[in-house]
């Protein structure tokens, strides 16, 4: 990638199929890690639950990674992430295009990895923020805990932190009774 003043969508678009994943922060590229083995299979599990909730009582649509999520308005749009899920209601189905989502999807679903983790909670949870996604999930494998945050005058606060085998219901979701546990796989290899 070459320095530039401000990267677009249409300079992230233009760049090789080089199996890299890529986002855009504020104009800046930035290169992402590819997800561990623990990272996908939580990820997996996150999505059949959420998919199934969401399907069966019509609430709108569930999409996992990699997805383009173009936050910033056109003609510039320099900012564009790739959250692990998002949830679409009804409400906002206008963002749903052939390129990925344009606009602020209802949710957005972080699992964190070591890599990441400081892009996640820090830059990204504030470009979440400035964009107006009404809810962020951070789903932390190695913790086996979910930490649900709402959007309240342009800044996140904690609503719900969820782990163990009691169901939880996180916002926006209502009768969801997710289960954390069910996330985290029973036996997994620690190197």
């Amino acid at each position: 990638m070459t320095a530039r003043t401000a990267w677009t969508y249409e300079d992230y678009a233009a760049l090789p199929d080089d199996g890299k994943r890529y986002e855009i922060h504020d104009g800046e590229p930035c290169e992402m890690t590819a997800p561990s083995l623990l990272h996908q299979i939580v990820s997996g599990n996150l999505n059949d639950i959420l998919r199934a909730h969401v399907k069966a009582r019509r609430l709108g649509i569930v999409v996992y990674a990699p997805l383009d999520v173009i936050l910033s308005a056109r003609p510039t749009e320099t900012t564009v992430l790739q959250p692990d899920l998002v949830f679409v209601d009804p409400g906002r189905q206008s963002v749903l295009k052939m390129r990925g989502i344009e606009g602020a999807p209802t949710l957005a679903v972080e699992i964190l990895s070591p890599s990441t983790v400081a892009i996640d909670r820090g830059r990204k949870r504030g470009l979440y923020a400035r964009y107006g996604v009404p809810y962020l999930w951070f789903v932390d494998p190695i913790a086996r805990d979910i930490e649900a945050l709402t959007l309240r005058g342009g800044e996140y606060t904690v609503v719900a932190r969820a782990s163990g085998e009691q169901p939880v219901d996180l916002p926006p979701f209502t009768d969801l009774g997710l289960v954390p546990a069910s996330l985290w796989p029973a036996e997994f290899p620690v190197e």
